[in-house]
């Protein structure tokens, strides 16, 4: 199993919060990698969040590659933080030449493009600059986006964090995501590796998806550029969410009528049978398999949790106003939010979504017999 840890904050936090939280409960993964999700960062991205930010993991090669692609499109750099680390890694992680976290100035050509295009268009590069360090060997692009930073690498979490000085004062975010690894695979690629992304939805995942195959094709099959990769089961999860809201507009109380429908009998009874009917069969091959534990991140800076029928990952919501996490241990909160009311934790079951919205003061939860907010 691995172990996911999520934090959302009215005040910024150093991703070492999340990556003390994994260390606790290390004995739930076997520090073959973490991944870090940060979203409304602050420091000196606070005052520039509409500009897109490139992060991933470069040789010194692929960086001048990089430079020469973006700057033939008019793209110019407006902040830059490297990551340049000791020559000798500590053992079990890769050396590495360039951690980039990179903020630009849009093309001059993109400024009468709307938002939607602008970001259409930033995933596109993503996935260009992605094959274009695959074909060569030299880039590993994780994100293209603004307001989010992620950082993924092989090794124990905690060991990753302080050999890449991840403590810095100008890496904070009020929301993070990380996820230490179990590694399932048997070549460890950091494609794979969790937190996932696409246009502005993440997820991650503690479990496995047997359905992942029909789930992948389906996905694939509805003409849509970004539904590639799956180098992970599990990253059908983030594709599932991005369907559910860009393509069908639906709302996130959706999400688990999709990936796990109500049972017939319970189908019957619901205020919105008809509708849940015809979603279940037109979306039929986005149900999952599990055992799994799924928590989110939307464009709003929501997070959410969810559990798939079977219940057999572990997951617990918990904090104040402001101030909340979602933990696969009751232990990981404690570590991060000890002065918490223990006794309004909050264990999502398989009907449940557990929601912290954008204001942060308090956990929403959405129970699948319940009738949907904008059909009732």
């Amino acid at each position: 199993m691995c172990r996911l840890f999520a934090i959302t904050s009215d005040e910024p936090l150093s991703p070492m919060v999340a990556i003390e939280a994994l260390d606790v409960m290390r004995e739930g993964h076997d520090g073959s990698g973490v991944g870090l999700f940060l979203r409304d960062l602050a420091g000196p991205f606070d005052n520039m969040k509409e500009a897109p930010i490139l992060s991933g993991i470069f040789t010194d090669a692929g960086i001048k590659r990089l430079d020469d692609f973006m700057m033939e499109l008019g793209f110019l750099t407006k902040f830059r933080m490297s990551i340049r680390v000791p020559k000798t890694p500590p053992p079990g992680i890769p050396k590495r030449d360039v951690y980039l976290i990179r903020a630009y100035d849009y093309p001059e050509e993109w400024e009468q493009l709307t938002n939607e295009e602008k970001h259409s268009r930033l995933m596109i590069l993503r996935l260009e600059l992605r094959k274009m360090g695959e074909e060569k060997g030299d880039m590993i692009v994780f994100s293209f986006w603004p307001d989010v930073i992620m950082i993924k690498e092989i090794g124990d979490p905690m060991k990753v964090a302080r050999h890449l000085g991840l403590d810095r004062p100008d890496l904070m975010a009020r929301v993070i995501m990380a996820q230490g690894r179990q590694n399932t695979n048997y070549a460890i690629n950091l494609y794979a590796c969790h937190p996932f992304f696409i246009e502005g939805y993440s997820t991650m995942t503690n479990g496995e998806n047997t359905a992942f195959v029909p789930v992948k094709e389906y996905l694939m099959s509805r003409g849509f550029h970004g539904y590639i990769g799956y180098n992970s089961d599990s990253e059908v999860f983030t594709h599932i969410l991005h369907y559910m809201k860009k393509r069908l507009g639906l709302g996130i109380e959706t999400y688990k009528h999709i990936i796990t429908p109500l049972q017939e009998d319970a189908l019957e009874k619901h205020p919105n049978a008809a509708f849940l009917k015809h979603l279940k069969q037109s979306c039929r091959r986005l149900i999952i398999d599990g055992p799994n534990c799924v928590i989110g991140s939307l464009p709003d800076h929501g997070i959410f949790m969810v559990q798939d029928r079977k219940k057999l990952r572990p997951g617990v919501v918990g904090g104040r106003p402001g101030l909340f996490a979602f933990s696969s241990e009751v232990c990981g909160l404690d570590a991060v939010i000890p002065e918490r009311d223990k006794s309004k934790d909050f264990q999502p079951m398989h009907l449940d979504t557990a929601i912290v919205g954008p204001d942060r003061q308090e956990v929403k939860i959405c129970s699948q017999t319940q009738p949907l907010p904008l059909l009732h």
